[in-house]
């Protein structure tokens, strides 16, 4: 069972739903109190301990059962309403058309189908791997394709002939025709819901399916940590937010094993004398101040043509830490500024990341730099207080105006700690519409951040 619920995880990381190591562990001890048996605390501890935003309870909802399976079909049993007698004569007619059907998958639908015995998922699998092409098929395909041929290939179509067959022979047999009719209706209300049940379980297996490939073909994080940051442009969505999720679960242990350690925080002189003074420092004990363990992030980030595909990474990464930080505001500027909190509140990071940049004006070569300082520190200097990191991740360019120095300056004033991730060769720094040689030396600490490895980087220090 653990094994299952690793393939569901995974399967909810690539469906875009976050979840760390620590919740995973937590989800296996959740379902190791609450047990198996019950179903529905089973699917409520998981729950609880995976999703932790109400947007991704449908991914949840709708992943659940294709690893754990949904709720076997109430099926009708044909029939009940006969004599004993008749009863019996139903059910040995009925066996004898059993022995002489082929194939024994058709046999046992046409069963569970007169006798009223839902099969379970299991069952159904094996239906499926037994009478079915799909075990042996290779690669990806459509649920609803695999749904079709699943129905297909169990001759599913047959099973209205082979009732007619019986229903045929209980005629002869003196069954009235009211009995008859009772006897179809509940007969092919069964066959309505087991085909649906095979449906969904082919369906379900096409998906397991096509997580697998992703996982196959997903592009290893050390494959991309010393490739350029331009070079994420041409990654197919999908590969991105793979190397996301797994760069994010790297720096997200590493991050956390940081703040264990450095929980204790500092030796507090202060309180610890005060505190020894009412007993005679014997024994001494020792105060720490409390640190501050999570950081509180502003990250504003250029999104102009060049670095667009960088700031979508560097905010696909940090909203894949949010675990491990404390608050996040993301600003986007081109030639003009704007708050884009919402659009990451309300939406998973990568779809955000794509509505971002629409929330700004520009064109090639109008990044406008300083009027933009100038517009955030008069509307959202509020973002940024004594407790918050300001992340700047941009070339430095301004094609419109000269440097804006001046309100760059208050916000470092009002700021914990201001840091500048630059894409562009340092050589380029100062030169042209460059304005790095002006803010750089403003900034608490300046990287170059050329490959994935170097952003990577710069981001796990804002955990020290």
């Amino acid at each position: 069972m653990e094994q299952r619920v690793v393939t569901f995880i995974e399967a909810l990381r690539h469906a875009g739903v976050r979840v760390s190591v620590a919740e995973s562990v937590e989800a296996v001890q959740a379902i190791a109190a609450a047990g198996v048996a019950q179903r529905d605390w089973f699917r409520v501890a998981l729950r609880a301990t995976l999703i932790k935003e109400v947007r991704d309870h449908a991914t949840f909802d709708e992943l659940f059962p294709q690893y754990f399976g949904g709720v076997p079909p109430t099926l009708q049993r044909p029939g009940d309403q006969l004599t004993p007698e008749e009863r019996e004569r139903l059910e040995a007619l009925l066996q004898q058309l059993l022995d002489q059907m082929s194939p024994a998958q058709l046999a046992q639908l046409f069963a569970a189908m007169m006798r009223g015995d839902a099969p379970g998922d299991a069952q159904i699998r094996e239906l499926l791997e037994q009478g079915t092409s799909l075990g042996q098929l290779r690669g990806s395909m459509p649920g609803s394709w695999a749904a079709r041929r699943a129905l297909r290939e169990l001759e599913v179509e047959r099973l209205e002939a082979l009732l007619q067959q019986l229903l045929e022979r209980l005629r002869e047999a003196g069954v009235g025709e009211e009995a008859l009719q009772q006897i179809a209706d509940d007969a092919r209300a069964n066959r309505d819901a087991l085909q649906q049940q095979i449906a969904d379980e082919a369906a379900a297996m096409a998906r397991r399916r096509a997580l697998d490939d992703a996982r196959r073909r997903a592009p290893s994080v050390d494959e991309w940590l010393d490739q350029p940051l331009e070079s994420l442009s041409a990654l197919d969505p999908r590969d991105l937010r793979q190397i996301v999720a797994r760069l994010a679960a790297q720096l997200r242990t590493r991050a956390a094993l940081r703040q264990r350690r450095a929980s204790r925080g500092q030796l507090d002189t202060r309180r610890t004398i005060r505190t020894n003074l009412r007993y005679g420092a014997v024994p001494v004990i020792v105060q720490h101040r409390q640190r501050q363990r999570k950081p509180r992030l502003t990250i504003v980030c250029d999104v102009s043509g060049s670095m667009r595909p960088v700031a979508a990474f560097m905010l696909q990464l940090v909203y894949a830490l949010q675990d491990q930080i404390s608050r996040t505001r993301p600003f986007v500027y081109y030639r003009t500024i704007a708050d884009v909190t919402s659009d990451f509140a309300g939406l998973r990071a990568e779809a955000a990341v794509e509505i971002a940049p629409t929330r700004v004006r520009g064109g090639p070569y109008q990044t406008s730099l300083g009027s933009c300082l100038a517009t955030f520190v008069r509307d959202h200097l509020g973002a940024v207080d004594r407790r918050t990191t300001v992340i700047f991740l941009g070339d430095g360019d301004d094609h419109l105006g000269p440097p804006n120095p001046r309100d760059f300056a208050e916000i470092r004033r009002r700021a914990r700690t201001v840091l500048w991730l630059n894409p562009e060769h340092p050589s380029r720094w100062g030169h042209e519409d460059n304005h790095m040689d002006v803010y750089g030396p403003l900034c608490h600490a300046v990287h170059h951040v050329a490959n994935v490895r170097q952003l990577a980087t710069a981001v796990e220090r804002l955990f020290d």
